[in-house]
């Protein structure tokens, strides 16, 4: 079974899954972290295939991803790094990063690559859903890999009920159509998008992202989906922080308060 489906098979809320950028804040610190995020109970993790124009992405993660490319990084590198990650690290890991640089590799290429190295799934921000049922998804599919959609309080629920229909993972909740950022708390109108969303009765779970950072936010998030994704929160600690776990106790311990 997908790593993916199992977690969401075994825990049902407060699952906590957290992004990063392959080769940030160095070329070689891709494994590490991994291996820490696992060691700290992390359930799941992203991490983010660096590209020049991220247009979803806030400054944060921008400067990582700039860094990275500065660094060394690339997509062929990447799958490089993480050929042996399996044999020691067993939670759910997903590629996350835009369409060009796929493309580039080539997208049955970097799915074959994918299942090497014990990738689970994908979420690619900038392909757009119709193109993704006319020239992906028989092939994400033929790997037995999860392609993961992003929604927004702007997506309509003619669409969102489509994306549920035709994926079999998680739903990628934006939290506003804002780039991503950490954030002190969600108004009121982001809490009534996240119950209204709750409300559809869809039948993938959902996990929330852009804005998480502490409690209140983890805690806004995961009342009206099975837990939240922190992304920009973790890339400034990772750079704050002298090692990658001691910046992983500082996230969980900002999530305590």
């Amino acid at each position: 079974m997908n790593r993916i489906t199992n977690l969401f098979n075994t825990k049902k809320d407060g699952i906590l899954s957290v992004y990063f950028t392959a080769g940030y804040p160095a070329l070689d610190d891709t494994t590490k972290i991994l291996k820490e995020l696992q060691a700290k109970g992390i359930d799941m993790v992203e991490v983010g295939i660096p590209f020049s124009d991220p247009m979803a992405d806030g400054p944060v993660i921008q400067e990582a991803a700039t860094q990275a490319l500065h660094n060394g990084m690339s997509l062929r590198l990447l799958f490089d790094q993480l050929k042996d990650i399996r044999r020691d690290v067993h939670i759910p890991i997903i590629l996350m990063g835009y369409l060009n640089p796929i493309m580039q590799f080539g997208f049955e290429a970097f799915c074959q690559k994918c299942v090497e190295t014990g990738v689970d799934g994908m979420i690619i921000p900038d392909l757009p859903f119709a193109d993704y049922m006319a020239d992906y998804k028989a092939i994400a599919e033929r790997y037995e890999l999860k392609m993961i959609m992003l929604i927004t309080p702007e997506t309509s629920e003619e669409r969102i009920r489509l994306i549920d229909e035709h994926t079999d993972s998680f739903i990628y909740m934006v939290s506003s159509a804002a780039t991503t950022g950490a954030q002190q708390s969600f108004n009121e109108q982001k809490q009534a998008y996240f119950r209204r969303i709750n409300g559809m009765g869809l039948q993938n779970p959902r996990l929330v992202g852009f804005g998480i950072s502490n409690k209140a936010t983890f805690d806004a998030a995961a009342a009206n989906s099975s837990g939240a994704i922190i992304g920009s929160k973790f890339i400034q600690l990772l750079k704050s922080e002298p090692t990658p776990a001691e910046a992983v106790d500082k996230l969980l311990e900002a999530l305590k308060k």
